[in-house]
Order: structure tokens, then sequence, then C-alpha cells
């Protein structure tokens, strides 16, 4: 029996680590077309704008920028187009109850192959103010100096 090739396709939301805190990460699959999947196998999608919203029981990924497929033709559907994501009953409940708490949005964080299937990784996010952005970049910086100065330390 042969093993499936893990694929190294990782495509992540750097912005939503910046704009939000993030509180706690669901895995959901996301119901795509095939020159949609194939496009993303090249890399050609933007999550940066993207959000998702519990709508009808269901959840809906909105903004998501997938780029047409190069070799594709009338298949082909529209970049920004809303994508269901599938989860189940349970986790959508209780997505839905720490939702409607203040303050609490739905962000997509990374959008990955496992096991052949692709997968996204949804994070439940509070909106951080600008002096909470202030103070995280204050703390890498630093962070960052640490590290530079233990490296010249060390030679």
């Amino acid at each position: 029996m042969m093993k499936k090739k893990e694929s190294s396709i990782t495509i992540s939301n750097k912005k939503a680590f910046h704009d939000y805190f993030i509180d706690e990460t669901y895995e959901a699959g996301i119901a795509l077309t095939g020159t949609e999947v194939k496009s993303i196998r090249e890399g050609q999608v933007n999550l940066k704008e993207s959000f998702a919203r519990i709508e009808n029981d269901e959840i809906f990924l909105y903004q998501c920028h997938i780029n047409p497929y190069t070799h594709g033709n009338r298949a082909n559907v529209d970049p920004v187009r809303t994508r269901k994501l599938l989860f189940h009953k349970k986790e959508i409940n209780r997505l839905l109850g720490k939702t409607q708490l203040k303050g609490f949005t739905l962000v997509p964080l990374k959008m990955y192959f496992k096991n052949g299937r692709l997968k996204v990784e949804i994070g439940l996010a509070r909106g951080k103010h600008l002096y909470d952005k202030r103070e995280d970049l204050k703390a890498k910086s630093a962070k960052r100096e640490v590290e530079k100065a233990f490296k010249e330390k060390q030679r």
C-alpha cells in the first residue's frame, strides 16, 4: 500500500495574529471546486481580509480570495465567492454561543493539506486595541534584541 505524500503547502494569515487575540482554534474542511484546489496547491490564495460567519446553522467563509487556476477554463469560479466550512453540529453550536458574546469573531488562520484534503484552521478571536498592538511590537523587538545579543556573546 502506497503512503500519500504529505504536502508542505501552508497558507497563513499573519495579519490575524496582529489584529486579534486568538482564544481557541478549530480545524474544518472546506467545500471547493476542482480548479480552486489546484489554484491553492499553487499557493494562489489570500486570507488577509477573510472572515467566517454563522448563518442558518452553517459556517461560511467570506472574502477569501482564491485566484483563478492558470490552466483552467470555464470551470473557474468567482475568486471571492462565499465558501462553506465543514464543521460538526456540536462545534457549530459551541461557536454560535461563543460568537454571540461581546467582541468575538471567527477568523481563518491557516489553510493546509492534511492527508490529501484541504483544511482551514479557524480561530475564535477578540479584537486588539491600538495600544495592545504597540505592546506586542515592543515585546517582539525586545525579544529580537535579546536573541541578537545572546548570539554575539556566544561568538
